[in-house]
């Protein structure tokens, strides 16, 4: 049966496994937001995520806005990684130092594979712009049921340089090569992990 991320996977002109275009989610995590009386809060960090990948001509299929809670931005994530509508997930927001930044560790623990190079790569061109100050960001990536999953600062410059400068570029080949073993098959989802 044919999938429709099968019908968006095809190779790069490297041969590459890529989905293009991308079915995003992004989960804006502040607890100020979430709590905001508001139909519609102000989310910079996240419409700069979708403004970037839209930009490039990828589909953003949902946002979500959760508080600084560690059970919160796992369930956010965790319900957007095992949907079929979705190639790659951004968060936005909780990678400081201060105790209720805790997005790394919730979304680290529903990975799979850890991305290490993506904060090494984040923190060096962090460093160009805000000197000694990038070591204190804590962004982190990884594969969670064979979903790119990017945890973010919620400034929107960092929004921004992450998703221009690395995310955008490569994500579609992430994606592919995270999911090529299910190339003709039907996606799997948490109850195939035992979640």
């Amino acid at each position: 049966m044919t999938t429709d991320r099968d019908d968006r996977r095809s190779t790069d002109d490297h041969g590459h496994d890529v989905i293009d275009p991308l079915y995003v989610g992004i989960v804006t995590v502040s607890s100020s937001r979430a709590q905001a009386d508001e139909a519609d809060p102000d989310d910079p960090g996240g419409g700069t995520i979708q403004e970037c990948f839209e930009d490039a001509g990828h589909e953003v299929q949902e946002r979500l806005l959760v508080r600084d809670d560690y059970s919160a931005i796992r369930t956010a994530v965790r319900g957007l990684v095992a949907r079929p509508d979705i190639d790659v997930v951004l968060t936005t927001g909780g990678t400081g130092v201060t105790a209720d930044d805790v997005s790394p560790e919730a979304t680290a623990s529903l990975f799979e594979r850890d991305l290490p190079g993506f904060g090494e790569l984040f923190r060096m061109l962090s460093w160009e712009e805000v000197g000694t100050r990038a070591m204190a960001s804590r962004a982190r990536a990884g594969i969670a049921v064979d979903t790119p999953v990017f945890c973010l600062p919620g400034s929107t410059s960092a929004c921004e340089t992450a998703c221009e400068e690395l995310i955008v570029p490569e994500v579609p080949h992430l994606a592919g090569l995270a999911t090529r073993h299910r190339t003709g098959t039907n996606d799997q989802t948490l109850a195939d992990y035992g979640e």
